[in-house]
């Protein structure tokens, strides 16, 4: 009898923490990240692995942004500098004097069918709709790959990245100079 008690109230918890996990998962919306002082939001649902920054061997003839290769988990990923993605004009000559010991390789999702990494600055942890006040228009002549732009409590602004969008860019996709 006590087990079938025992049993029951492992189930019911078992079934209150599913519920719990549902509801959290269904609320966080974006992994906030920095790059060269600027905050964004990357989907989670279009995001991968986060990776510790690891040796980069830099690849000859290609764009700026293009840092170079870096194996890991055993495959090689193009690692995208997103400073100097998204801002070209403020791309140093030396990017990898940026690294310290909070950078790190985000992955695409592996769904968007490209082996890719963004290399970030630092992480700025889990944000979901209800910490953002106000929605603004992403600024003029952005990239297409720049969805809306958020602006917190604190009044800080967010610009959301469709990594998707990034993906499919012939501009992306093509990484010679």
């Amino acid at each position: 009898m006590a087990n079938r008690q025992s049993l029951r109230d492992l189930q019911e918890r078992l079934a209150q923490r599913l519920s719990a996990a549902k509801t959290e998962a269904a609320t966080v919306s974006w992994l906030a990240v920095e790059a060269r002082g600027q905050r964004y939001l990357l989907p989670l649902v279009q995001s991968g692995e986060i990776f510790p920054w690891t040796a980069v061997q830099a690849v000859p003839y290609t764009k700026p942004w293009y840092a170079g290769v870096a194996s890991l988990r055993g495959g090689l990923h193009g690692v995208i500098d997103l400073a100097a993605l998204v801002a070209p004009a403020g791309a140093s000559s030396a990017p990898t004097e940026r690294v310290t010991s909070e950078s790190r390789l985000v992955s695409l999702h592996a769904a968007l069918g490209v082996n890719a990494v963004l290399w970030i600055d630092r992480l700025l942890g889990l944000r979901n709709p209800a910490m953002f006040q106000a929605l603004a228009d992403a600024p003029p002549q952005s990239p297409t790959f720049f969805a809306r732009c958020l602006v917190d409590a604190q009044g800080q602004s967010w610009q959301e990245l469709d990594l998707q969008v990034l993906a499919s860019e012939p501009e992306f996709l093509t990484i010679a100079a």
